[in-house]
């Protein structure tokens, strides 16, 4: 059997997601080292594979795919053992509800704050603190609502965890280790879940 390959940078957020939903799934695959230190991720033979220049992508027996989510979602559907995407047409609705969530309320404000407070130290870059203070503070009200409907179920679709859940993975942690921030502990119903999501073993299982 030809094992998947995920080509990416093992400390890049965006790669520890797709990891984290192989690992979910149980999917064996290869972690390919793509170094952006030295700009292979913009050679031309990267650039066949993934035009943008950005990680990570996989390959799988050929197959090729770019773009984190569209990854996640590509091996939720091959593999619907796992059931990260519900397949009933209502619990579907409300996965696809939890997705946007995830994306328009938390990535937009998280997103921003993981650049500046881990990768612009990285690049030897000043970091604006006023961006960092601004997107946490929206990202604090978002989180109101995170609450409200984590109090009347187990995840964001429901009393069973989706991709929609396992997406604030990375991102959610570094808002807490590198932003040093409470943010994902300060209301009781969020803490509840983002605490679950740390100990699963999909996530402990990353070596990156």
């Amino acid at each position: 059997m030809t094992i998947l390959k995920l080509y990416g940078d093992p400390i890049a957020t965006c790669t520890r997601r797709v990891a984290t939903v192989l690992y979910e799934a149980k999917v064996p695959f290869e972690l390919i080292f793509v170094d952006r230190v030295n700009n292979a991720h913009k050679t031309p033979e990267y650039l066949e594979k993934q035009p943008f220049g950005q990680i990570p992508y996989i390959d799988d027996d050929g197959f090729i795919l770019f773009e984190t989510r569209a990854i996640c979602r590509y091996i939720a559907a091959k593999y619907p053992e796992c059931k990260l995407i519900p397949t009933d047409l209502k619990k579907n609705a409300l996965f696809e509800q939890a997705a946007s969530i995830e994306l328009n309320d938390f990535d937009f404000f998280a997103a921003p704050t993981v650049y500046e407070v881990r990768s612009k130290p990285r690049r030897g870059l000043q970091t604006d603190q006023a961006v960092i203070d601004a997107n946490l503070a929206a990202l604090d009200k978002k989180l109101d609502g995170y609450n409200a409907m984590l109090g009347k179920q187990k995840y964001l679709a429901g009393d069973e965890i989706t991709l929609a859940d396992l997406f604030h993975l990375p991102h959610a942690p570094i808002l807490e280790v590198h932003a040093k921030s409470d943010i994902m502990v300060r209301k009781p119903n969020v803490a509840r879940w983002y605490k679950d999501l740390l100990t699963r073993p999909s996530w402990l299982a990353y070596e990156g």
